[in-house]
């Protein structure tokens, strides 16, 4: 695995978005039978692809301890693996072939360490590690030792970067460059609002699960939970042409798929000019989920009430703005465009259409993003906008001519 801070591009993938989807299956089909255990599992997990939660924010979320809902998680995955084993679902083929068992156990850590960064889930590395392994046929005992080493290279690399930032100094290879991070950032017209003066972020402010470092432009030991996050921090503190900054300076509810969310933006920073940004750490491969894109939009419009730019961080120097500009196959666009006239794709429909036209996933973010379609993860659809109420369009090899 590459250190963090190494650009992300490279390892987005729809094979690794397909993960999720395959979980996310999984977890419908226990809903059926306990709605509560399945979404305290799709919550701390991400599923949908939006970040993951710690268990104090799920518990706080039903009026739950921190340790129920732990024990509500971890009841609810060992009956989804044992409900998966049974069905013989389709994830086993999967999760086999990206973590054979004949794999070593360095391979498999690289391997589940690199996602982990590209995905944003550091915060729930050990237990996403420890539900592909077994998924991929890897007996208890194994998937708990990996997902421990997992677990254990996150741990040391927080150790370090906080050994690091107490002695006030960072190594230059391990800062991004503060103008190449702003690029994308949307301006308003008018002057600035105050930058806050608090993290709006209090229920789990000090849960244990997150990682923690001195930065001196706080004065203060600092919260993340990741090492995308911990990245952009790190810049921030290091600019000279950043004031002062606040992380997740606000709370902000939305509804989605009838439930009510919170959404805490990463970080709000002033700069030296009298400028202020407010920048969202959204995982490059994540950018065109429907739910992600609706967070976007309500990052953009808080900022701009109060004079600030907004900024969607990816991990990557391709942002939104560049993705909205990438060169794509005119042909493979037009095609989609007229297959989605006429009714969505599903998962097996979109991965058979991009199989055809050879495109990959940030070819797929590209177009999502500058036509405005809709995608959804669970179920994975793609759809033109607004979302047609129609049945998901079949591959072409399974349509009648």
């Amino acid at each position: 695995m590459r250190e963090p801070g190494h650009d992300i591009a490279a390892d987005v993938s729809f094979e690794l978005e397909e993960l999720d989807e395959l979980v996310g299956e999984l977890l419908v089909d226990h809903a059926e039978r306990a709605a509560r255990e399945a979404r305290v599992v799709g919550l701390r997990l991400g599923i949908g692809g939006q970040r993951p939660e710690t268990l104090t924010r799920v518990g706080a979320r039903y009026d739950l301890a921190r340790d129920r809902a732990r024990q509500l998680y971890t009841k609810a995955i060992g009956r989804i693996l044992r409900e998966a084993t049974r069905s013989g679902h389709r994830s086993a083929e999967v999760f086999a072939h990206r973590y054979p068992r004949e794999a070593g156990d360095l391979r498999l850590v690289r391997t589940l360490l690199t996602e982990t960064y590209a995905t944003d889930t550091d915060l729930v590395a050990m237990e996403w590690s420890y539900l592909k392994l077994r998924l991929a046929g890897h007996d208890q005992t194994d998937a708990r030792r990996v997902a421990g080493y997992v677990m254990q290279r996150i741990l040391g690399w927080q150790k370090k970067t906080a050994s690091i930032l107490a002695k006030l100094h960072a190594p230059d290879d391990d800062i991004d460059d503060l103008d190449a991070v702003l690029a994308g950032t949307d301006w308003p017209d008018g002057s600035p609002a105050p930058l806050p003066t608090v993290s709006a972020r209090v229920a789990d402010a000090d849960d244990d699960g997150r990682g923690r470092f001195y930065l001196a432009k706080a004065g203060r030991d600092v919260a993340y939970d990741s090492a995308l996050v911990a990245r952009l921090l790190r810049t921030l503190d290091a600019s000279p042409a950043v004031a002062a900054f606040q992380e997740e300076p606000a709370a902000l509810t939305y509804t989605f798929a009838g439930e009510n969310h919170v959404h805490y933006p990463s970080v709000a920073a002033r700069l030296t000019d009298g400028r202020t940004v407010l920048i969202d750490v959204v995982p490059l491969g994540r950018t065109m989920f429907h739910h992600n894109r609706l967070q976007a939009d309500l990052v953009r419009a808080h900022a701009h009430e109060r004079g600030w730019g907004a900024l969607t961080w990816t991990g990557s120097a391709i942002g939104t703005a560049q993705l909205r500009t990438r060169a794509v196959d005119a042909a493979a666009e037009q095609r989609i465009a007229t297959d989605l006239a006429t009714g969505p794709y599903d998962r097996v429909g979109l991965a058979a259409v991009l199989t055809e036209t050879g495109l990959d996933l940030l070819d797929l973010a590209a177009l999502v993003l500058r036509n405005d379609w809709q995608f959804d993860r669970l179920p994975m659809r793609l759809s033109a906008s607004p979302s047609p109420r129609r049945a998901p369009r079949q591959p072409a090899a399974s349509r009648s001519r």
